[in-house]
């Protein structure tokens, strides 16, 4: 009975909800950085869920430089891998937040080749910065969403830079501890 049960729960389609950028924080030598993602869709009310997710500081090098599409003289790691992907006919199709355990997210890096996608086992933090640097979309399931996204009031447009500032200060008093369930 528990076998088929896994098995339906297997086959149940997930609902994806497309992500995007909202800041990268760096905050400090013990966590030194935080991307801090948010559904695409429209605030309800003025409210929005944020998805803090704590990455080192070389990981928060590379996803800043995709986010800023800078371009170094040198070729980067991820620039590299996107050069060999491009050149295997190959493309960045999406990105997947599929799982979060603790302060752990999981996520796959899903390629297209030809008609055919490729799914990998990739760190979020890796895939969203070869998912930026190819302007390729990026997504989380409405199961990680509820668990690891905290509620967030955003103000007028007019009051931005202080709500920024403000929005700072929030994610500053996050700890990895407050992920723990």
């Amino acid at each position: 009975m528990d076998a088929m049960n896994d098995e339906r729960q297997a086959n149940q389609v997930k609902t994806l909800v497309p992500l995007r950028v909202l800041t990268l924080i760096f905050t400090g030598p013990i966590n030194p950085a935080v991307l801090v993602l948010e559904p695409v869709e429209e605030m309800v009310n003025g409210c929005s869920r944020v998805i803090p997710i704590w990455v080192g500081a070389n990981e928060a090098m590379q996803l800043g430089v995709a986010i800023e599409q800078a371009k170094t003289p040198r070729p980067m790691t991820h620039d590299l891998f996107i050069d060999a992907i491009t050149n295997l006919d190959a493309c960045v199709d999406h990105v997947l937040i599929d799982d979060v355990k603790g302060e752990t997210y999981f996520a796959k890096l899903v390629l297209r080749h030809g008609g055919r996608l490729i799914s990998l086992d990739a760190r979020p933090t890796d895939a969203l910065s070869l998912a930026l640097r190819e302007d390729a979309p990026f997504m989380i399931t409405e199961e990680v969403l509820e668990q690891a996204s905290f509620p967030y009031l955003f103000k007028e447009p007019e009051d931005r830079d202080a709500e920024m500032e403000e929005f700072h200060s929030f994610v500053d008093s996050l700890s990895p501890d407050d992920f723990s369930s």
